[in-house]
């Protein structure tokens, strides 16, 4: 079992950053393949970026790439997301996912554990 909380969330304006944190419970944070999703009102949840277990391997949703960035830290049992470059349609609440396999799923359906999410938005 693994409990996820998510942090870092805000009111930014476009153009601003914010760093997104997800902290794990359990010593085996390390195991799982972390990911960031989002869903804005009325929508349905999308990928956003995932990372492999060490780190070494991310993959980013189009919308997202060369603004955003994944990282995590296996020794605090968190996963980070800093967004640069913000835009309004940006403006979701943001979820990490936690999934047992090495592959770097991007559907919902293929994660195990969920955080409660954090709101973003975005204002012009």
């Amino acid at each position: 079992q693994v409990q996820l909380v998510e942090s870092g969330g805000g009111l930014v304006q476009a153009g601003g950053s914010l760093r997104l944190s997800c902290a794990a419970s359990g010593r085996t944070f390390r195991t799982y393949t972390m990911a960031w999703f989002r869903q804005a009102p009325g929508k349905e949840r999308d990928f956003v970026a995932v990372i492999s277990r060490s780190g070494l391997s991310t993959h980013y949703a189009d919308s997202v790439k060369g603004r955003f960035a994944i990282s995590r830290d296996n020794a605090k049992n968190t996963v980070y997301l800093q967004m640069n470059s913000l835009k309004p349609e940006d403006t979701a609440v943001y979820y990490c996912g936690a999934d047992h396999t090495i592959v770097l799923h991007t559907t919902t359906y293929e994660y195990d554990y969920w955080g409660q999410g954090t709101q973003v938005t975005v204002s012009s």
